[in-house]
């Protein structure tokens, strides 16, 4: 069968292509909070489990908004290949560290869309991913309140750290 092409894209075919790589960082995100959420619960550290879980779901959800957008706008969406993610962590102040490193990740790649869409004068890519730039000045201030947590309570058992993290 061959793939029906459409007439015309609303979308910018550069802004496509980033939304695309964007789907793929998403969904790479999710597999990796899925990969922390499981080293948490291996643990019992309960509200870190939860918010990592919360985390995967989250950026699932993040990656199929783009999805259904690229193609709403009469472009193709890509159903990317998900690299390998880590799955053994030092401990757990590294993997909300490592978190907050991929959420900068990410929140990079939305102001490089954002910034092909202003460019290429693709108004409807520009208002839609303005939801992202405002989601991830959320994602990374949680992030880092919750290390600031961790340097408050230096010392302290690790369980007992855990009971004052934040799940959402």
């Amino acid at each position: 069968m061959k793939t029906a092409i459409r007439r015309q894209m609303t979308i910018n075919t550069e802004v496509m292509d980033l939304l695309n790589e964007q789907i793929a960082l998403e969904m790479h995100a999710s597999a990796s909070y899925l990969a922390m959420a499981s080293w948490c619960d291996q643990r019992e550290l309960v509200n870190s489990k939860a918010f990592f879980y919360k985390q995967a779901e989250e950026e699932r959800v993040h990656g199929m908004k783009i999805f259904n957008f690229v193609n709403d706008a009469g472009g193709a969406a890509l159903s990317p290949a998900i690299p390998e993610v880590n799955n053994e962590f030092e401990g757990l102040r590294e993997i909300y560290e490592k978190s907050l490193d991929q959420e900068i990740q990410v929140t990079q790649a939305i102001y490089k869309c954002f910034k092909a869409a202003r460019n290429a004068d693709d108004f409807a890519s520009e208002v839609f991913l303005q939801w992202f730039v405002n989601e991830q000045v959320e994602e990374e201030d949680t992030v880092r309140g919750i290390i600031d947590i961790f340097d408050l309570m230096e010392g302290m058992p690790l369980k007992m750290i855990d009971e004052r993290l934040p799940t959402e």
